[in-house]
């Protein structure tokens, strides 16, 4: 077994493995890592201390752990350094170093994505494609990358249609469009003034079926699951609360509340679409909308969905995030997977996100949001008000203020819960002239 290193790079003794972390905001903090290696491993985090946010993320850790600074590395630079670690274990819960980390994994010879199924995952445009050739889902999309693309690309999917960027997260500059108009305002707002403009992709509007959840849940759920050495194990079914405008997410809870006959369904087509990718590890989140068609893919990313650990945890003492840190290291012992309430005292537990409804509204005060205590379920109301706040669509669900965590016992109860913060969460925003 190879020494851990602590802070600062000096060999220290002891038998645990080292994972080294390639870190950028994601899926998985800092401190929530640390704590999930205790005992397991020791961690080394490799981020680009240049980047304000990715620097404040680090600090807290940065005095007990050791943190390497990869500011202007290139690819394969970093990889080198990776390499050099010598590490038992290499894993990222950021979909822009995805690519990277394979690398950086292959060339250690440690279990994580192939560069090539890294890249599909992280590519929207090269995603359709390779499920379309599967066989798994045929859903057009066109990639953009001028103003002059954008006429053949509309025609090829017809309205309504999706834009969002080839490669992102967190449904960031992403919205439906109705019309040509729309479409070359909305690419014009996304490319303006920019220097070099990433590529875009257009893809159908996958109509949703909310009479496939009923119409107070959101029409679209997430599969979670751990795979080793191509062996795929379904870790839980994610249900999800309606989107607000355009794209951004409002809530989730674990267990969905769906029959059997439906989580099948989702299973298997996730399984489906993850051979399709050519995933044989790590840790995935695919998102699955119910139309009147059936079932269909939105997409499948390469790592843990933001709360899904949480949220997994506290109904049922999963820990997804252990998980993935096992499997980085080799490991492979997937729990019993989440589908449902089984009587042995699982709760639902839920994440809300205080979300504005739309960008021409402002957040009330902090007494309006202590009452939200008065609620039966509600455990933790986690939001801070930054005088200024504006809401900004473009920026998608990473523009949340906060979040409201709680559980239920059953989902009749989680019901009355969530419509009781909604309720109250109305009179928290307010319409201004934007």
């Amino acid at each position: 077994m190879r020494p851990a290193h602590g802070p600062g790079g000096a060999a220290r003794a002891g038998d645990l493995p080292v994972l080294a972390v390639l870190y950028g905001r994601g899926a998985a903090t800092p401190l929530g890592l640390t704590d999930t290696a205790r005992g397991r491993c020791a961690v080394v985090f490799l981020g680009d201390l240049g980047d304000p946010l990715v620097a404040a993320d680090l600090a807290p850790v940065s005095r007990t752990t050791r943190v390497v600074d990869t500011r202007g590395l290139t690819e394969a630079q970093l990889c080198a350094l990776v390499v050099g670690l010598a590490p038992d274990g290499v894993v990222t819960f950021s979909d822009s170093l995805l690519r990277a980390t394979a690398v950086a994994a292959k060339a250690c010879g440690l279990p994580f994505h192939e560069p090539d199924t890294a890249d599909v995952l992280v590519d929207k445009f090269r995603q359709r494609r390779a499920l379309a050739s599967a066989g798994v889902q045929s859903t057009a999309c066109r990639l953009i990358r001028s103003a002059g693309d954008l006429a053949p690309a509309l025609a090829a999917t017809g309205l309504p249609a999706v834009i969002k960027p080839r490669a992102g997260c967190s449904s960031t500059d992403t919205c439906r469009v109705d019309s040509a108009e729309e479409l070359a305002a909305r690419y014009a707002e996304f490319t303006d003034g920019v220097t070099r403009p990433r590529a875009y992709v257009l893809e159908e509007y996958l109509v949703g079926d909310p009479s496939a959840v009923g119409d107070f849940w959101g029409d679209y759920v997430s599969v979670e699951s751990v795979t080793r050495d191509g062996d795929t194990r379904t870790v839980g079914v994610t249900g999800k609360l309606p989107l607000a405008f355009p794209f951004r997410e409002t809530g989730l809870f674990v267990p969905a509340e769906l029959p059997a006959d439906l989580v099948e369904q989702v299973v298997r087509l996730e399984r489906r679409a993850l051979r399709a990718l050519g995933v044989r590890e790590g840790v995935t989140h695919t998102e699955i909308k119910f139309t009147p068609g059936g079932p269909r893919v939105i997409e499948v990313n390469g790592r843990i969905g933001g709360g899904i650990s949480d949220i997994l945890k506290r109904s049922s003492g999963v820990d997804l995030l252990a998980h993935a840190v096992d499997a980085a290291l080799g490991a492979f012992d997937p729990p019993e997977p989440v589908l449902g309430l089984d009587g042995s005292g699982r709760r639902v537990a839920f994440q809300y996100l205080v979300s504005p409804p739309s960008d021409a509204c402002v957040p009330g005060g902090d007494e309006l949001l202590d009452d939200l205590y008065d609620i039966p379920g509600v455990d933790l109301v986690d939001v801070g008000i930054t005088p200024g706040w504006r809401a900004d669509w473009r920026a998608g669900t990473e523009w949340i203020l906060g979040t409201v965590y709680g559980s239920a016992p059953g989902f009749a109860e989680l019901r009355i819960t969530l419509k009781a913060v909604q309720d109250r969460m109305a009179s928290f925003w307010s319409e201004v002239e934007v």
